[in-house]
């Protein structure tokens, strides 16, 4: 595994001299923009893994995508490299149809530490509600991205991330009051805590969540 290769491919070309934010931003963005968050493997008879060294050589060597937990579990490997300070966490995704949280840690976050001030770093949640740039781990504060604006809400334990979008313009009237529309300004993304934790916290989370893709094709 090596870092220059994964710069490549997704075409950083800057240089380094120390982790700060300037820097986590743009490889951020370059890996948002560059490796796309999907699920292909599930219909290509593969098997989704919280192996590192393949999941460098799916998304780094074969130009693919991957799904949250590949895609952050190795931008913590680019952190490390990098020399940045950051705590591996496990967040809630919140279930619309429930209206609640899933009870488990169904996705994979990052939280980094630069100068004293935490950020939250997530290249790999897809659809509108990606992020572009890290979240600084203030509650309450707007945070504007090209994607709309983020907020983090904390309870004193519990953190929630919420976004803000832009109203959907239909273009197809009959399409107006379709399901597929969604009409919520304010989304709930997901929640966490801010307990550390290690790969093996994710296997039985992996191995539900691609049992559920799989019956559901």
């Amino acid at each position: 595994m090596d870092l220059q290769e994964y710069f490549r491919r997704i075409r950083f070309s800057g240089v380094y001299e120390k982790p700060d934010l300037a820097t986590l931003r743009t490889v951020h963005e370059l890996h948002v923009m560059n490796v796309p968050f999907e699920n292909l493997s599930i219909h290509c008879g593969e098997r989704n893994t919280m192996d590192l060294q393949i999941i460098y050589e799916k998304i780094v060597k074969n130009h693919r995508g991957g799904w949250c937990c590949e895609n952050n579990l190795l931008f913590s490997w680019v952190l490390r490299e990098m020399g940045y300070k950051y705590t591996t966490l496990g967040s809630k995704v919140f279930n619309t149809l429930k209206n609640d949280f899933y009870p488990v840690d169904s996705h994979l976050i990052n939280l980094v530490e630069i100068e004293g001030k935490p950020y939250i770093t997530d290249v790999s949640f897809g659809v509108s509600c990606q992020i572009w740039y890290p979240l600084e781990m203030i509650s309450g504060k707007d945070q504007q991205q090209p994607s709309g604006v983020f907020q983090l809400q904390n309870d004193g334990e519990k953190w929630i991330l919420e976004k803000t979008g832009r109203k959907q313009l239909v273009q197809n009237k009959a399409f107006t009051n379709s399901s597929l529309v969604d009409k919520r300004m304010t989304k709930t993304i997901y929640s966490f805590v801010l307990t550390p934790r290690g790969v093996h916290h994710f296997l039985n989370t992996t191995s539900l969540l691609l049992e559920t893709e799989e019956t559901s094709c």
